[in-house]
């Protein structure tokens, strides 16, 4: 009809079945089939620990609650450390994109640049995982306890420094009743005080109250701990006894408080070795054993993927310095490398919101 624009196809420029319609590359179009059947696989992972924690309810740790450490510093931040992570890894995909955009300029000195800037970010990332890693394994110094009804709490609030363990009754290594034991002094099997402090209570060698709290050392050496006082200590009911019932997360005042006996009870339960430091695949501090077994699995599997990232980005980086990719006349494999780069970021982005924030 006249007055509308004809909708034919030009046989002569269309599509003539002989190459592809998109100008895909072939390592390019084996990516993203990779890239698909990983996101399911990840996607499996994640709606099995959803119907999992929901199967919990309270029981199940808070994010905020388990990840409030920062390196080198006292106090609560939480999810400071991880949310400086989660910065890091994006910014590391930030700059893979301007490696990417400097290689289909030919810019080798730019794709250099950014390439390195993007193994960096992503060691940087690795590297605080591990630390979280570590200090998710070692636990808090209050750890988790069994109260005397039955219930599970872990405890929150600043715990009090130990300046030294007084000798009662001297042992193999130490002599000299009155003689004080400082991190200066303490044998290498004992570590530091705090070390000695909790693996005498998960071993049950500590007895007494908060204020004449008593010690058993790995060489029999009794000693009186001398610490300072416990600060704002709180506990968290995480599975409900018969006197206590569980703490909601969003209602405070369902903890027990300083005023309402918490230090008498979680020194009650740590005199009787009803305690657990850390968690591992045995036991958990923070909450069900379940959630250790997902948190070390999906949280490891992602690092694992960002670790063959980073290998692939070194390579792609090597190659670039030798000017494999100028050679070739295109750096299409910097474009593979950043595909597989940016989704290792973006399935950190729902892992993150998982694990951390839900």
């Amino acid at each position: 009809m006249s007055g509308h624009a004809s909708n034919e196809i030009n046989a002569n420029v269309g599509w003539d079945g002989k190459g592809s319609p998109f100008s895909v590359g072939y390592g390019k179009l084996m990516m993203w089939f990779f890239l698909v059947s990983d996101a399911l696989t990840f996607g499996g992972f994640l709606i099995a620990y959803g119907f999992t924690r929901y199967s919990y309810g309270g029981s199940w740790p808070i994010g905020e609650e388990t990840f409030d450490a920062l390196p080198f510093l006292q106090g609560s931040y939480p999810l400071a450390y991880v949310a400086l992570m989660t910065f890091i890894l994006i910014i590391s995909s930030v700059t893979m994109v301007l490696a990417v955009e400097a290689g289909h300029r030919m810019d080798r000195k730019g794709v250099t640049k950014w390439m390195l800037a993007t193994v960096l970010g992503g060691l940087i990332f690795v590297g605080s995982q591990a630390w979280e890693w570590s200090h998710f394994i070692h636990g808090t110094k209050f750890g988790r306890v069994e109260l005397s009804d039955g219930s599970v709490a872990t405890a929150k609030g600043e715990f009090g420094k130990i300046q030294s363990f007084e000798i009662v009754k001297p042992g193999a290594h130490y002599a000299g009743i009155g003689e004080l034991i400082t991190n200066d002094n303490i044998t290498k099997e004992d570590g530091d005080l705090m070390h000695a402090f909790q693996h005498a209570a998960a071993k049950r060698n500590l007895s007494g109250t908060a204020g004449a709290m008593m010690i058993t050392l790995h060489d029999g050496t009794v000693a009186r701990v001398n610490k300072d006082a416990d600060q704002g200590l709180q506990l968290i009911v995480k599975e409900a006894g018969t006197l206590h019932a569980l703490s909601s997360a969003d209602d405070e005042t369902t903890r027990i408080h300083e005023e309402g006996g918490s230090v008498a009870l979680y020194y009650e339960a740590l005199s009787k070795g009803n305690v657990v430091y850390g968690a591992n695949l045995h036991e958990n501090e923070y909450g069900p054993q379940t959630y250790g077994h997902f948190f070390f699995f999906v949280t490891g599997f992602h690092g694992f993927h960002v670790t063959i990232g980073i290998i692939l980005n070194i390579v792609i980086f090597l190659n670039v310095l030798k000017g494999t990719y100028h050679k070739r006349g295109h750096y299409e494999m910097v474009e593979k490398g950043g595909l597989y780069w940016h989704f290792v970021d973006l399935v950190w982005v729902f892992v993150f919101t998982f694990f951390y924030l839900i």
